[in-house]
């Protein structure tokens, strides 16, 4: 079966047709051919949309999908189909679920529920056993098991060794360790930012330094050690200052931003809706203007959707006792593409992520293997519950405008059109 892709306009830096309106011929799994006019035949699968853009497969760094343990929140295979039609053709899956994802069967378990899915699932396996902070997890046994990074999702290692010996240790392999930017003695009880909002509300605030104190520690120590270090989902101005320091200084450093943090402020938290809580917590508008600065300048490397599902029976409570996290997947490209130029977008969706983690990015050019993202990058929408596809709903963008919308993907030979 062949697909005929018309009037597309392609955006990839890496390819020889950038920023034209082509035809594209999918055959087999691979581009067949790439032309300005590509004649119908019976037997295609032709697709003709609204301001069609095509570009390389999106890859999101950080997706909990709840399963196995937590099905109620997110099964994997409903969770790969809301990332194909959220435009990912690679989505990288966190360790918290039940068990933990710290051992070389739970990889393996992982990988083979997502077999001849459309999107391709990547496991982070837990850094320490049941990602409890206390001893190192089976590392190397992990990786060739399948799994591309180590870290405990939302959790800091506090332990200065264990972190020494995991940097130290992951080199053996070219193994990537993923840090949570957290201070938990200083963050104390907090739930929202520190600063006058939190004030003025009554909630506990988490200081902006517990971020800061956790990245310096771990950068001293990757100075120390060397090794390759991934600081997920920052939220500062000054951690995107830290980072620049430390990649000055030649260190193997890279980090990621949130979506929602790149767009939206704890002004949020005055209706007390749950789904505004995040870890990190929502910070200021000083921060989203550095971390948006800091996306274009280079210094943070990757945008994450950060898609954490959590049911309602743990979101619909009081602020204080819910559950941090939201849903990402489906509003990602457009709260991005509405605060960012689409080629940022694009490059810390496919290009930087994937030298990052080791996925191979497959360039839009004939011969290739077809792994693209379809999408409308100029129509603005109200995102609604009806755009939501995940099992959980607790998003941050409801009634909220967005730029641009997703069509699908074509990847793994399937074509998933919304």
């Amino acid at each position: 079966m062949s697909t005929l892709i018309k009037n597309a306009t392609i955006i990839d830096a890496t390819s020889p047709y950038h920023n034209q309106k082509k035809d594209i011929l999918i055959s087999d799994g691979k581009l067949e051919k790439i032309a300005n006019s590509i004649p119908k035949k019976d037997n295609y699968t032709v697709l003709e949309l609204e301001n069609l853009h095509v570009s390389c497969g999106w890859f999101d760094t950080s997706v909990s999908l709840g399963e196995p343990g937590f099905e109620e929140r997110e099964t994997i295979k409903n969770g790969l189909q809301v990332a194909a039609k959220s435009g990912f053709t690679s989505i990288a899956i966190n360790a918290n679920t039940f068990p933990v994802i710290d051992s070389k069967s739970n990889v393996e378990y992982l990988i083979n529920k997502a077999l001849k899915t459309a999107t391709n699932l990547h496991p982070i396996a837990a850094l320490t056993k049941g990602s409890n902070g206390l001893e190192m997890a089976e590392l190397y046994d992990m990786q060739q098991s399948g799994a591309i990074a180590f870290g405990d999702y939302n959790k800091p290692i506090e332990n200065d060794n264990l972190m020494k010996i995991a940097l130290l240790y992951a080199q053996n392999f070219d193994g990537l360790v993923l840090s949570f930017p957290k201070n938990n003695a200083i963050a104390g009880e907090g739930i929202a930012n520190e600063g006058v909002n939190s004030t003025r509300l009554g909630l506990k605030g988490i200081p902006a330094l517990a971020e800061h104190i956790q990245i310096a520690r771990d950068l001293f120590l990757l100075e120390y050690t060397g090794g390759k270090l991934h600081i997920p989902t920052i939220s500062t101005v000054k951690s995107v200052t830290l980072i620049k320091e430390a990649k000055k200084k030649g260190l193997k450093v890279t980090c990621s931003v949130a979506a929602h943090h790149l767009v939206l402020t704890d002004d949020e938290l005055y209706g007390f809706d749950s789904n505004f809580k995040t870890n990190p917590p929502l910070r200021t508008k000083e921060d989203i203007k550095a971390l948006q600065k800091g996306i274009k300048s280079g210094d943070i490397d990757v945008i994450t959707s950060d898609h954490n599902p959590i049911d309602i029976e743990h979101k619909k409570v009081e602020f204080s006792e819910a559950k941090d996290g939201l849903i990402g997947l489906e509003s990602a490209f457009g709260a991005v593409n509405s605060v960012l130029d689409l080629e940022d977008f694009i490059s810390c969706f496919t290009t930087k992520p994937k030298e990052i983690f080791g996925i191979e990015n497959h360039s839009i050019q004939e011969g290739n293997i077809a792994e693209i993202s379809l999408f409308n990058p100029e129509l603005v929408t109200i995102f609604t519950g009806k755009n939501i596809l995940s099992t959980s709903k607790n998003s941050a963008f409801i009634n909220k405008k967005l730029k641009g919308k997703v069509y699908g993907i074509f990847a793994n030979s399937q074509l998933i059109i919304n």
